[in-house]
């Protein structure tokens, strides 16, 4: 989003082998010790959907968030919800059950069960990008950079197959922009 927006940041890493997403100094930033998280001018502030939407607010120049009140601004917080309640959570369980958890904790049930709940949650977005290039009013928004960023992590957990065409094409125009790209560290050339 910070690319997106094309402002100045500083980007101080955390390292959480070694455990610096427990140290006080940055449990101050994000009482839970998870990521991602910002600092600005106001404080901290943490939860990636909310740091979008706020940056998204506080740039209305950059016009990345309907007006607020319309209908459309309804929609995008509908769908940046849908992403980080309906979709990611699969993923996570995806991921924990494939590379995070110990061996003899992993459950091939439960990563059969969450990749069955994702593909049905995709097939409503899938539904919604008939005839559309952005998920809302059809003009690229905050929202398109938190679906694109779940989507992103679909990408790795092997959950976006040839069955959500619609998803792929929207998947690949978002992850494609030059700031995605950039964020992401998957710029070519």
């Amino acid at each position: 989003m910070l690319e997106e927006l094309g402002i100045s940041y500083d980007l101080a890493p955390v390292d959480m082998l070694k455990g610096e997403h427990k140290h006080p100094d940055y449990l101050k930033v994000h009482p839970l010790g998870a990521l991602p998280a910002i600092e600005d001018d106001s404080g901290p502030l943490f939860e990636s959907a909310a740091i979008i939407m706020q940056l998204a607010d506080k740039y209305p120049e950059k016009k990345l968030a309907p007006p607020v009140g319309s209908y459309e601004r309804g929609e995008y917080y509908q769908w940046i919800l849908f992403a980080m309640t309906e979709m990611e959570p699969h993923l996570v369980t995806i991921a924990q059950h494939t590379r995070f958890l110990p061996e003899a904790e992993r459950s091939t049930d439960a990563v059969a069960r969450a990749s069955k709940r994702f593909q049905t949650v995709a097939a409503a977005l899938e539904a919604r990008m008939k005839g559309r290039d952005f998920i809302v009013g059809n003009t690229f928004s905050a929202a398109d950079v938190v679906l694109g960023g779940v989507l992103y992590f679909a990408k790795l957990m092997k959950q976006l197959d040839d069955d959500l065409p619609g998803v792929n094409t929207y998947a690949n125009k978002t992850l494609n922009r030059p700031a995605a790209q950039k964020g992401y560290g998957t710029q070519q050339g």
